[in-house]
């Protein structure tokens, strides 16, 4: 029976695998059309001059004109297609600036763990509830997994342990992530297949909680302790693989999202993610940025980053993971956490990379021209970072690096003014006022601290260019919550966070287009609606300039278009 099941699901793959090629190939065959005209709407071109236009005029893939009504009329030739914006506004496609495509459609195949204000999960009775219905339904084992649960926002105010997810199933390895992607949970029998015992020492830069005893793992694993696990509950079969691309890529684009950003990509995913860009299985531009073990696959010379790069697909920055997350209380602080982790008030986290290790790695890398992005949300940990860009400028100046600090969530004032003259630009995580806002003042930071979440405005007053991102699938893919939060900083609770940190919707924009595009060295291309560019665009419903800053939310996009071609036409 197990040979039988076993050819009819090769079969199941080959026949999808098959229809995705015809598929793609199909796609492939479609050309926008020739020329193309929208006229009677607002157009923020987010150019230099942050200039309103009313049209635009597009010749298959390009930009060719921007101007009036009239202008643009006036331009237009035979067979050219007119569409009409009615008074909406069209604005550049939004760009990914760091997010884990296609990991939000994760959440579709496995047991979402998500409590509000995404999900509706309360306690860990109610998650262990849903993983052992779906381990009912899984044959033995197989591995069933959970995404999502946020230790803070249950009611038990804990992490899920071994023993919990044993009582969910103890014939199936049972693993639930944390919403941070940071930490991860085991059950004893995933505890067994990854060969962590009693006697597996912490790695470096991670951790394997333990419990009374101090030496039997509990289930909870950090930072690089959680990295196997995490990687064994990231393989997927080919079928779940393309349904995942198709799901998020349809996310995405029903977001205006035009690039978007494999923020963290193992060298055994390139190629894989290349293809299904060259067959039209992910009909978006994509960012794919290496890990640092495709990294040091790199510098060994066995592996060639830039083999596949097309104006779809590109293999950007290297990717490296400093520090952790907040909200896991593993980001690295300068000053310790608010609320003391396990009664320990000096405790400030730590470093997933070495500080000496992070600056032989980062000059190395420096060295070779490549660019760089780097997580970092705690002071302590922007300290490492800035530190050894600084050694690798001493060693090889360059007058643009565009090293990438990934989060920078608690950058201090001194530290923007290192980004600067370093060359560093930060890309900050501002929904985290929204979704861990009050966490961060009541738990994490406090009171004081917390208002400095993402300084977006004094990183503006300083002439620092930054982007904005989601991390998805960390929150969910909701750009216009992104915008808003950036212009509103109030928390999910109803409370302001930080009210001289932010910045107009204009800017806030700025930093999810043009500035993000910059930011990969794409601002030739991307970013902006001017001539010459590429036709990537996004049809709102209202300008974020236009309404109430509590209603920049409930802006829908109407029409998304990739290369000149529509991709996405809301109903």
């Amino acid at each position: 029976m197990k040979r039988i099941l076993v050819r009819i699901s090769a079969l199941g793959v080959g026949l999808l695998a098959a229809g995705a090629i015809v598929f793609a190939v199909w796609r492939l065959t479609l050309r926008p059309p020739v020329s193309q005209a929208f006229t009677g709407g607002r157009v923020l071109t987010m150019n230099a001059d942050d200039d309103i236009a009313q049209a635009v005029l597009l010749r298959r893939d390009r930009i060719v004109a921007v101007g009036s009504d009239d202008e643009i009329l006036s331009m237009a030739g035979p067979g050219t297609v007119f569409r009409d914006l009615a008074g909406r506004t069209l604005v550049p496609g939004l760009i990914d600036a760091h997010g884990h495509f296609p990991g939000t459609a994760m959440y579709n195949a496995n047991v979402d763990l998500a409590s509000p204000p995404v999900g509706d999960l309360d306690n860990i009775a109610q998650g262990i509830e849903r993983l052992a219905e779906r381990a009912a339904a899984t044959p033995d084992g197989e591995w069933v997994l959970g995404f999502r649960y946020d230790d803070t926002l249950l009611e038990d105010l804990r992490h899920f342990t071994r023993h919990d997810l044993d009582r969910a199933s103890a014939s199936h390895p049972v693993a639930v992530v944390h919403v941070s992607g940071h930490l991860s949970v085991a059950n004893t029998m995933a505890l067994e297949a990854m060969g962590i015992t009693a006697d597996t020492p912490d790695p470096e830069g991670g951790v394997i909680r333990r419990e009374s005893d101090g030496q039997t793992p509990d289930g909870v694993l950090e930072e690089t302790a959680a990295r196997p696990m995490m990687k064994r509950v990231m393989q997927f079969s080919p079928l779940e693989g393309l349904g995942m691309l198709h799901d998020a890529s349809r996310e995405y684009l029903a977001q205006g999202v035009t690039t978007a950003q494999s923020g963290l990509t193992p060298s055994s995913l390139l190629s894989a993610m290349a293809t299904s860009s060259k067959l039209g299985i992910i009909p978006l531009r994509l960012e794919a940025w290496p890990d640092e073990e495709a990294a040091q696959s790199w510098l060994a010379g066995d592996l060639d980053l830039d083999d596949n790069d097309t104006d779809m697909f590109n293999a950007g920055p290297i990717k490296l993971v400093a520090d952790g997350s907040i909200q896991g209380f593993t980001g690295y602080l300068g000053q310790p956490y608010h609320t003391p982790f396990k009664g320990d008030p000096a405790y400030r986290g730590y470093p997933t990379i070495p500080a000496e290790r992070l600056a032989r790695l980062v000059t190395r890398i420096h060295a070779t021209g490549r660019q760089m992005a780097i997580h970092g949300n705690g002071d302590a940990s922007i300290d490492d970072i800035l530190d050894a860009m600084e050694a690798a400028q001493a060693e090889r100046p360059d007058p643009d690096p565009r090293l990438i600090l990934i989060h920078s969530q608690m950058a201090r004032s001194d530290q923007l003014d290192r980004m600067k003259k370093l060359g560093v630009t930060p890309s900050f995580f501002v929904a985290h006022t929204w979704y861990w806002g009050d966490r961060h003042y009541e738990i994490f930071m406090g009171p004081e601290r917390a208002q400095r979440i993402s300084p977006l405005r004094e990183a503006a007053d300083l002439g620092l260019r930054y982007s904005i991102h989601l991390d998805s699938p960390v929150v969910p893919m909701t750009p216009m919550l992104l915008l808003e939060t950036a212009v509103r900083r109030v928390t999910s609770g109803g409370r302001v966070l930080g009210p001289d940190q932010r910045v107009t919707p204009r800017q806030a924009l700025r930093a999810m287009t043009i500035d993000a595009a910059w930011q990969i060295r794409a601002e030739n291309e991307r970013g902006s609606i001017e001539p010459g560019k590429l036709a990537d665009l996004a049809v709102l419903s209202a300008g974020p300039d236009e309404v109430t800053p509590e209603l920049i939310r409930d802006i829908t996009v109407e029409m998304t278009l990739v290369g000149g071609r529509v991709v996405y036409e809301g109903g």
